[in-house]
């Protein structure tokens, strides 16, 4: 008897898997056979993914809602799409994309038309990943240019922050001390006292 089942993927803890579950409980299937992972897509090291693996047998189907919910890296989904199909002769659908549902077209033509979809589609969302992260890149460059400081602001300088700084470094009072007189861990105390020596 085959069985189906759900992947949902989301990037980070914080993103919504919602819009994914939706489309698979659309579908009915069992909340028990939905798999979900919170992380990165850039590798297939992820837990509810290999527990799903172990699972499926042959002639199983497994709904996806995008194929970059499979994984980000052209080559790692392509791998495990022949591992899946070929291997482990499972079914998938692709919900945002009909033209991938190995159902239909068993035949060799309908297996190749399959295989080129999927290696433009994978292609394609590697290539969007790039275009996010250069179009990303070139707007962090364009805002340093501009002056926009990125990261914790720092934090001021105490009062007594260059008598302490003296102290410390004439010898009079430890590095513990001149910190905790100013209210500081040591390391800031130091990074700081190396960042005013620097400048002077």
């Amino acid at each position: 008897m085959a069985d189906v089942y759900g992947y949902v993927r989301v990037s980070s803890r914080d993103q919504n898997e919602e819009r994914q579950m939706i489309a698979l409980r659309q579908l009915a299937v069992a909340e028990k056979n939905i798999y979900m992972d919170k992380q990165s897509g850039k590798d297939f090291d992820r837990p509810a993914y290999k527990r799903m693996l172990r699972r499926m047998k042959k002639g199983d189907l497994l709904y996806i809602k995008s194929i970059d919910r499979l994984g980000r890296n052209y080559g790692e989904i392509l791998e495990q799409w022949q591992l899946l199909t070929k291997e482990k002769e499972i079914d998938i659908v692709v919900l945002d994309m009909p033209l991938l549902d190995t159902r239909r077209g068993k035949d060799l033509m309908g297996m190749f038309l399959s295989d080129i979809v999927l290696q433009v589609l994978s292609f394609v969302a590697e290539s969007e990943r790039s275009n996010i992260r250069q179009r990303q890149a070139e707007g962090i460059a364009a805002a340093k240019a501009r002056g926009v400081r990125f990261g914790r602001p720092e934090t001021p300088y105490p009062d007594n922050f260059r008598e302490m700084h003296q102290d410390w470094r004439n010898k009079k009072i430890t590095l513990r001390q001149a910190a905790d007189a100013c209210k500081m861990p040591v390391g800031t105390f130091y990074g700081k006292a190396r960042k005013l020596e620097s400048c002077n």
